[in-house]
């Protein structure tokens, strides 16, 4: 009898068929937005509507299929959250073309020019970027290598608008861009997020048995040393310096928000969370009464109607459509979302609840967090430290940034400014995003995929078994024993 067979190993389940099976639903759900905004603003309803959303459809099967063969064990379901929350973000950018254009049309002002063209050019872009990412990105560890050399670049990208002309940097009066005059504008502190990211996971892990042991016990907590306070002094610093430069009070919070987590994340350390909360409302504070344009968005979140036709328009004009939705909305096409200043970017939240109501903006948010719930799950069942670190970073910047965006569109918090991911118009915020996903994903297929399996060594029969002499300690007598290092007395003879 051969003993040397072994059964088969099962075959690991990659889920690419499910991720396929997704992308078609959020082809279809996509789709009939589109239908129901063009029957709404009375537009006619052709075939070309179907070839719109089979054409969604080929752009992200392209984007499935450079995942099953870079990245075959990636989570199956991040991919089709991105695109369905890609699609309902133009499907809005197109809405709100459609208001502007027929706003132009009866006031006699001439139409104009769409976004739609922009955004679907920028996704065409962020997909090509995603697979240049997974192609070349073959282990997330290799990051880690050039941990100071991305937060070196990252404080390069956050720092130049700041000291570029206001001419070619400042929008709504935060110096957040570089326009090229006839030409599109980037915003490089969208990339520096990841960078920064990047940086604080390598950082964190060769330094986390010092920041996680080292230190004095003060009132039950375990109070780090004064001189390893460095990282989360170095966030503080580079987000007061954004506040102080670029007026950008969004990019600030995202900066201290993810440190933090992360230095928590790292130590599991409720110290650090004490001290980053104090230190950023002594920030606060002193921010409130340095700084006029943080004075004034306080007062705008304090009271919008109190200047309802000056700086508090924008805010009110965003709760007058959340209003207007209610539960179940106008409908898609059917609503006022234009009335909003910024609609497209800043204030997309508000513009989908105005149409689909609280059930939509219900169900836009469990996607978001089925997108963030993935990417922390990734972050458990990776098997390194730095893998953990820098998913946990990502995927916690997503949800702050929801938190942010939303809290600021609802008068939880001050107006910020940032975007909402995939869903907001803007070219640097979809690059940056599908980059982040990109690096999720990876990190998500070297959590999923199987282990090697080392072959068996096989094992020879008894009879055939070669024999050895072993000497017993503190005795003078040998024995033999087979290669299958068998402990019976009929596999060994005392010599």
């Amino acid at each position: 009898m051969a003993t040397g067979s072994s059964a088969a190993e099962p075959t690991t389940p990659t889920g690419r068929g499910i991720e396929l099976l997704m992308l078609g639903l959020a082809a279809v759900l996509t789709t009939g937005a589109l239908v129901l905004v063009e029957a709404n603003q009375e537009q006619s309803l052709t075939t070309d509507l179907l070839w719109v959303g089979l054409a969604y459809l080929v752009l992200f099967a392209g984007a499935h299929v450079a995942v099953r063969f870079l990245a075959p064990y990636a989570d199956p379901l991040i991919l089709p959250s991105v695109a369905l929350l890609n699609g309902i973000g133009l499907v809005m950018i197109h809405r709100l073309d459609l208001a502007k254009a027929a706003r132009a049309e009866a006031t006699g002002s001439p139409v104009p020019s769409g976004l739609i063209g922009a955004q679907v050019t920028w996704t065409v872009a962020g997909l090509a970027l995603f697979a240049l990412v997974l192609f070349f990105l073959r282990d997330h560890r290799t990051l880690a290598r050039y941990g100071y050399t991305a937060g070196f670049v990252g404080l390069v990208f956050l720092a130049i608008p700041a000291f570029l002309p206001s001419s070619i940097s400042e929008v709504n009066g935060a110096k957040l861009w570089i326009r090229i005059p006839g030409g599109p504008g980037i915003q490089p502190g969208e990339f520096s997020k990841i960078l920064l990211i990047i940086f604080f996971a390598a950082y964190l892990v060769q330094k986390r048995n010092l920041l996680s042991t080292a230190g004095r016990r003060f009132l039950g907590m375990e109070l780090p040393r004064a001189r390893d306070l460095a990282p989360l002094l170095v966030a503080w610093g580079l987000s007061v310096g954004v506040l102080v430069l670029q007026r950008d009070l969004g990019s600030s919070l995202l900066i201290f928000g993810l440190v933090l987590v992360l230095l928590y994340t790292a130590t599991e350390r409720v110290s650090w969370m004490v001290i980053g909360l104090l230190a950023f409302s002594g920030g606060a504070v002193v921010a409130y009464n340095l700084f006029d344009h943080v004075q004034t968005r306080v007062r705008i979140w304090l009271d919008p109607f109190a200047d309802f036709s000056g700086g508090g328009y924008q805010l009110a004009q965003a709760l007058f459509g959340l209003g207007t939705g209610g539960v179940g909305g106008t409908g898609l096409g059917a609503g006022r979302p234009d009335m909003v200043p910024f609609a497209e970017s800043d204030f997309i939240f508000s513009s989908l609840g105005e149409e689909l109501g609280l059930i939509g903006l219900a169900a836009i948010l469990l996607v978001y967090l089925v997108l963030i719930t993935r990417g922390l799950r990734s972050a458990l069942a990776v098997r390194d430290s730095y893998g953990k670190l820098l998913a946990t970073g990502l995927s916690f910047s997503v949800a702050l940034q929801i938190f942010v965006v939303i809290g600021g569109v609802t008068k939880l918090i001050p107006l910020t400014g940032l975007t909402l991911p995939f869903l907001s118009y803007g070219g640097s915020s979809l690059l940056a995003n599908y980059v982040l996903v990109a690096i999720l994903l990876r990190i998500s297929h070297v959590a999923r995929a199987p282990l090697p399996v080392r072959p068996a060594k096989p094992r020879a029969p008894i009879a055939e078994a070669s024999t050895e002499l072993v000497q017993r300690p503190g005795t003078g007598r040998s024995d033999t024993r087979d290669d299958n290092h068998a402990d019976t007395a009929a596999q060994r003879s005392e010599t």
